[in-house]
């Protein structure tokens, strides 16, 4: 039965968080399971197992099976949290892939996350501004308290509407601070096509390596070629 087989990679993932030969390949198992009807509530046996070791590859898990961790969204503000930066990263992606309008304040921590002291997860927050719904920016903006993360929310979701702001967008690009760039290189990416790639060209000049690699993989996506 599908419920043995995942009980027992969870006990292996336990028994052997060290063991890294044998943990890929449990925890690839176990996320065929998962996908198999595994239920994914069983999750919070690693979620909890107070093992640093272990917590990445519970957070890996949950970003792998998109709509389905939606049971589990209340586990991933403590993930967020973490002072491990792989968890983070994919605890990023669990929110893009799962949370829906009710879940504003974990959408709004993502959000806060656009300072985070990793290059790689202000990547993912990237990542997440330009790929969430408006729904979802909606919900995040709405939790945000004042101040300058909800105002560049607010800007960046009147950017769906049908007269962006293309002038400000540059502005912010070039004139902005870090976190200002981050939403006006997410509204850049949103608004840019294989036809006008305007302004993805201003924000693969900025002096965040992160903005410009997030850059310059979207104008490689729109012309075509291989990211690199």
């Amino acid at each position: 039965m599908p419920t043995q087989a995942g009980e027992e990679l969870i006990e292996r993932i336990l028994a052997h968080p060290g063991d890294g030969d044998l943990v890929g390949p449990a925890a690839n198992d176990l996320l065929s399971e998962l996908y198999a009807g595994f239920p994914v509530e069983n999750l919070t046996r690693l979620l909890h197992s107070g093992d640093d070791r272990i917590l990445p590859t519970a957070t890996w898990l949950l970003s792998e099976i998109p709509g389905l961790a939606a049971p589990l969204i209340g586990e991933v503000p403590a993930l967020l949290a973490s002072p491990i930066r792989g968890v983070r990263y994919d605890a990023i992606e669990v929110v893009l892939e799962n949370a829906g309008e009710r879940d504003g304040p974990v959408i709004a921590q993502v959000m806060s996350l656009s300072g985070d002291p990793e290059s790689a997860v202000r990547w993912k927050v990237l990542e997440f501004l330009t790929e969430a719904s408006i729904e979802q920016l909606e919900a995040g903006a709405a939790s945000l308290p004042p101040g300058q993360l909800k105002e560049l929310a607010e800007w960046l979701i009147l950017q769906d509407g049908e007269d962006p702001d293309l002038p400000g967008v540059v502005i912010r690009l070039e004139a902005g601070d870090p976190v200002t760039r981050m939403f006006a290189t997410a509204a850049a990416a949103s608004l840019s096509s294989e036809g006008d790639v305007n302004l993805l060209m201003h924000a693969v000049m900025v002096e965040e390596e992160e903005i410009r690699s997030f850059a310059q993989e979207r104008l490689s996506e729109l012309s075509g070629e291989e990211p690199g």
